[in-house]
């Protein structure tokens, strides 16, 4: 059971406040992701523009100059942005790991009944994109189909720097159900690529990163930290991985599962990240917020529009459409439609402060797809191909049509969110932690 503002008990409450530690945590993770959220924009829109300029050739070159070589009988001649996808984006995972095993393990989603939600939720808001995508292209042939998950991915960042622009004060609740579906959303994509986007697998070099990846495990496990040990292991992990013909990406995830995650301490009243998980996370959240997501997106984001007409032409395309649609419709139509279905199932009521629209601006909102949508473009159709290029058109489109409509609803109810933040922020009592959450406690 869980209690409103008023003091009322109401059993099975949907969008509930979590505890004090949780929500804080989530609004120190969003303030983080929304600078890295404005570099990525700002990346993004610089190769868009650099790539629709007279000097666009050089922008192309820049993105498939090879660097490194087959040293060791390893295959690691790779373009710029081949190592921005693969190597750059596995940090992202790792965090993504991170995030996962401690939100599991410490935070509030160690509760079967409060994980229901945003898992049913990414479940549906990944299902419900990709049968969209497979209508629209199913007849398109030729290998069109690949892409099916393209439109599954939520980019957090991305939808972060859409709330810092408009200024929304989106209640905790919310939010945090935004971060926690994002990041059950990228191990749901993670899961995809490993799974349907390995064409060849190199046995001998999948059971060979398994002894870096145990020899990194043990050490963490025994809580070393030093660097130069458990880099050079999580290096090897990676580079293993790769030769696999796994998806490097992978590798990323496996590392942050790996670290153990200590419940939090107390410190002052309050609780706080205590342990290596939360230290790593600390120190790699700013490096992939603000260096590896922001890299790939420059390297990704690049496409030649060929003016007005020949967007015109690319968004007409089945493959853009489908993408278009999937995030726009089918991300916002699978999330609300999970939770209404999980509501009358359980016959739990929307928390008193909400109302529906705030959960379908939220889940319009989870309709920004980017970073893996685009990593997934590359998988399925190939970096640099013609269709490579018309899901860039179509994520882009797609990413930012979602933005904008999201805007328009949450701007809508922003007045209500301003009352809310208010009575979530007041501390009469100036402990540090707001008197509501004392209530919830209670």
């Amino acid at each position: 059971m869980t209690s409103n503002p008023g003091g009322r008990r109401i059993r099975n409450t949907l969008f509930s406040r979590g505890s004090w530690a949780e929500t804080s945590r989530a609004s120190e993770i969003l303030r983080k992701e929304t600078v890295g959220g404005v570099i990525l924009l700002v990346a993004a829109a610089t190769a868009l523009i650099w790539a629709n300029s007279p000097w666009a050739e050089h922008y192309f070159a820049l993105r498939d100059q090879v660097v490194g070589g087959h040293w060791f009988g390893l295959h690691l001649d790779l373009s710029l942005g081949t190592w921005a996808a693969d190597g750059l984006l596995a940090i992202f995972f790792l965090v993504v790991g991170l995030e996962l095993k401690r939100e599991f393990v410490a935070g509030d989603l160690r509760d079967p009944a409060r994980a229901a939600l945003p898992i049913a939720a990414a479940v549906g808001g990944m299902v419900v994109p990709a049968l969209i995508f497979v209508a629209v292209t199913v007849n398109v042939g030729d290998g069109a189909l690949r892409g099916w998950a393209i439109p599954t991915a939520t980019d957090i960042a991305f939808a972060v720097a859409v709330l810092a622009v408009i200024s929304t004060h989106l209640p905790s609740a919310l939010r945090t159900f935004l971060l926690t579906l994002a990041v059950v959303d990228d191990l749901l994509a993670i899961t995809v690529i490993a799974v349907f986007y390995t064409d060849e697998i190199n046995a001998i070099a999948l059971l060979a990163a398994l002894v870096p990846l145990a020899l990194f495990t043990l050490c963490v496990q025994r809580g070393i930290q030093a660097w130069w040990l458990l880099l050079p292991l999580g290096i090897a992990t990676w580079i293993l991985m790769h030769e696999s013909g796994v998806h490097a990406t992978v590798a990323g995830v496996l590392l942050g599962f790996a670290v153990p995650v200590n419940r939090a301490a107390t410190k002052g009243g309050v609780q706080i990240d205590a342990g290596m998980a939360a230290h790593f996370e600390h120190r790699l959240r700013p490096i992939s917020a603000g260096v590896a997501i922001p890299v790939f997106a420059f390297f990704a984001a690049g496409v030649s529009m060929g003016g007005l007409s020949g967007l015109t032409r690319a968004l007409s395309d089945p493959i853009a459409v489908g993408i278009v649609l999937g995030l726009v419709l089918g991300k916002p139509i699978g999330i609300l439609l999970t939770t209404r279905v999980l509501s009358a199932v359980t016959r739990a009521r929307l928390d008193s402060s909400l109302r529906w629209v705030d959960v379908l601006g939220m889940s319009m909102l989870a309709g920004i797809g980017f970073t893996v949508s685009l990593l997934i473009g590359d998988l399925a159709y190939g970096l640099g191909s013609n269709r490579d290029e018309l899901v860039k058109v179509g994520v882009l489109f797609g990413s930012l049509l979602a933005a904008g409509l999201a805007s328009m609803v949450l701007l809508s109810r922003n007045a209500a969110y301003r009352r809310i933040h208010a009575e979530e922020s007041a501390d009469s009592d100036h402990d540090g932690v707001p008197d509501i959450y004392e209530a919830h406690q209670d």
